[in-house]
């Protein structure tokens, strides 16, 4: 492993965002005619060299591709040596150039999206703050350090989900992704307790260099643990609950969330941590179902959202589902699971970043109802976000295509239920994105001119980012795909894949596409030839009604996880008052009411005494008579 030349600059990567979080947040508001721009810099900064570095491990071969930094001693316990050290290698490269790529853009973006608000450089901070969290968090060459960025991107998530915190719904969404975040985070502190208990350390090189020592029983529990932590981090089942409600912040947050940071962690920990997967066969297929659960789980409540945002958030919810789901195929699935995120990445970030837009331009309203027509005075945002919504669905040959495609092959040919899962989710992707699309930029203009809607396009500073992440939503799939590019690219990390398709790929690519129209054809005929009413009507399907709850994630959290716990909480109170209070408290009363009666007999008067004495005389003198007799 190589530190030399450009390679040793790697631990620059977070240290530049974090810098331009420390002076943003550290320099108050003098920074604020120019903390945007600083902001912008940092990030970009970060992108080319990650750039550079990316250039210089193409130049490499594979065996020395991998860089490793020790910064400093971190942990210096007896039984527990642990340096703070950074590993850059093809898969944290892949999430570099993804955070930092991504990243920038949407900061870019933000300079015209926040220009009025009074707090922008704050904004600018947090999100130099999210991107060097993340940084960290996919550089970190143990679980410590991948701790470390892990709740720091829970917290930047958190203070840029709350960001309007005068708004009762944002400060409430932070509070439940951050709750919500926890029972994750226990997860991976669970796991990474056993890892120490049975490998002595929590660095990659010695739990995955001596996994394959450890019992069945303790990977498993590894595993389980690691998928409780990419559940709560990817809002995955049971853990989704807090992903739309987070749709309260700015939508540069709801992009940088989706796309490049946050959703995209519990699928690197997953890939990171696959050779503790592929010893243990019960949690990846544990991996597997919680990805094809939420696949259509998240679909069917992206049916129902009248909410761009928030049906976009469930999109997200769906297509991370893939990404799990293929991470739970073992080494048939880890490249494609990291191929459908870079691609994500792009469409996903447009797609939102589309969305900001025309919430810019409709005076932030969301309510697609209230939309129609919008592709004739918003052009720019309507080519791009159309862009985005070719690549999601799958139409060849754009992104989504090639990458999630190449999932529902590795499911079919590892379990046909699996398959039928993943394709069956690609018909309702093409079902509530056509949606979203023929709602917003299609059919008569539904909005009211006396509300003072006047849609108008996005300025420059705005468009640039939306129409270079279409490009990357239009492109990027092929390069990927290409002579299998990044599966040969990721293999000296995941492996190399086995499983083959039982049928040739042509037909399985025929009868994805055939379902994807379906989904279309059924869009089209509900909402381009039918009238689109101005409120949602309240005589749906069950389905749908419960699709509009969130298929009652958040009752199931209430009933499951919030009554038992207050009422464990009152057992516990009712517990320690009544009994740890009651001995503590309870001796000291005993004995102050012995006291309070025996300081009775101390009268202070002589008569008192006197009598007592004879009293006890008397009693002396008739025990010794009975004892004589």
């Amino acid at each position: 492993m190589n530190t030399d030349g450009i390679a040793a600059a790697v631990w620059l990567l977070p240290v530049l965002p974090l810098a331009g979080a420390a002076v943003l947040l550290l320099t108050g508001r003098r920074s604020n005619t120019w903390g945007h721009l600083l902001g912008c810099a940092t990030a970009l900064a970060s992108f080319v060299l990650g750039l550079a570095l990316f250039v210089q491990m193409l130049g490499r071969d594979d065996a020395e591709r991998s860089v490793h930094q020790e910064l400093f001693s971190w942990v210096p316990v007896p039984g527990l040596e642990l340096d703070f050290g950074l590993q850059l290698d093809q898969l944290s490269m892949c999430f570099v150039l993804l955070i930092t790529g991504v990243g920038s853009l949407i900061h870019i973006y933000s300079v015209g999206y926040m220009k009025a608000d009074p707090e922008k450089r704050l904004f600018f901070g947090y999100l130099n703050l999210f991107v060097a969290a993340m940084l960290i968090l996919v550089l970190a060459d143990n679980y410590l350090g991948l701790y470390l960025g892990w709740e720091g991107v829970g917290l930047a998530s958190y203070l840029l989900i709350g960001f309007w915190q005068e708004k009762p719904t944002a400060a409430t969404a932070a509070k439940k992704a951050f709750v919500v975040n926890r029972v994750g985070d226990t997860g991976l502190a669970i796991a990474m307790m056993i890892m120490f208990a049975t490998f002595g350390s929590i660095s990659f090189a010695d739990v995955f260099g001596t996994a394959d020592g450890a019992s069945a029983g303790v990977l498993t529990a590894i595993g389980l643990m690691l998928l409780l932590a990419a559940c709560g981090k990817s809002a995955q089942v049971p853990l989704q609950s807090w992903l739309g409600d987070a749709m309260a912040g700015p939508t540069p947050v709801s992009a940088l969330i989706h796309a490049a940071t946050m959703v995209t962690a519990g699928v690197y920990l997953i890939v990171r941590s696959n050779p503790i997967f592929d010893l243990t066969p019960d949690a990846r297929l544990a991996v597997a179902i919680v990805g094809a659960v939420t696949l259509l789980f998240g679909a069917i409540i992206g049916c129902a959202k009248d909410d761009i945002k928030k049906a976009l958030a469930a999109s997200t919810m769906s297509q991370i589902g893939y990404m799990i789901l293929a991470a739970g195929l073992g080494p048939a699935g880890y490249a494609f699971a990291i191929m459908h995120l870079l691609t994500h990445g792009f469409f996903k970030a447009g797609l939102f970043l589309g969305a900001g837009s025309v919430m810019h331009g409709m005076n932030d309203e969301v309510n697609m109802r209230r939309y129609g027509g919008l592709r004739t005075v918003m052009p720019i945002t309507f080519v791009t976000f159309g862009l985005g919504y070719l690549a999601i669905i799958g139409i060849p040959p754009f992104a989504g295509f090639f990458s999630k495609d190449k999932i529902i092959e590795a499911a079919f040919a590892d379990n046909f239920v699996f398959g039928l899962v993943t394709l069956l989710g690609a018909g309702i992707t093409a079902f509530y994105m056509t949606r979203v699309m023929l709602m917003t930029f299609f059919g008569r203009r539904r909005w009211d001119p006396a509300d003072d809607v006047h849609p108008h396009e996005s300025p420059s500073v705005m468009a640039w980012p939306m129409i270079l992440l279409a490009v990357g939503s239009v492109t990027s799939g092929a390069l990927l795909t290409v002579g299998s590019s990044l599966q040969n690219w990721l293999e000296p990390v995941t492996g190399e894949a086995h499983d083959e398709l039982g049928v040739p790929v042509w037909v399985l690519t025929v009868v994805t596409l055939a379902v994807v129209l379906v989904g279309v054809a059924i869009a089209y005929r509900q909402y381009a030839i039918r009238e689109i009413p101005a409120q949602a009507p309240d005589d749906v399907s069950a389905l749908t009604f419960a699709a509009r709850r969130d298929l009652y994630g958040d009752a199931f959290n209430e009933a499951a996880f919030m009554r038992p716990g207050q009422e464990a909480t009152r057992v516990l109170v009712e517990v320690d008052e009544r009994g740890v209070d009651g001995v503590v408290t309870g001796i000291p009363r005993l004995i102050g009411a012995v006291s309070g009666q025996l300081r009775r007999v101390q009268t202070g008067f002589v008569r008192s005494y006197a009598l007592t004495m004879l009293a006890g005389a008397v009693f002396v003198a008739v025990a010794m008579f009975l004892a004589v007799r």
